[in-house]
């Protein structure tokens, strides 16, 4: 699967963070610290949007 990958406006650029990618059936999640090496999860969008509203 092809990402753009985003990074969270919170993190601070030299420390790395998670970084959220999407298509249109799926979210992905990496470690920005590890970039294209790093593993990816991928989540359904309506989980991924599920786990966004319990925060």
């Amino acid at each position: 699967m092809k990402f753009q990958w985003r990074k969270s406006s919170y993190s601070e650029s030299a420390n790395g963070c998670v970084e959220i990618g999407s298509t249109p059936r799926v979210v992905g999640v990496r470690d920005s610290k590890l970039g294209d090496a790093s593993p990816v999860l991928t989540f359904t969008r309506t989980a991924f949007g599920a786990f966004l509203a319990a925060r």
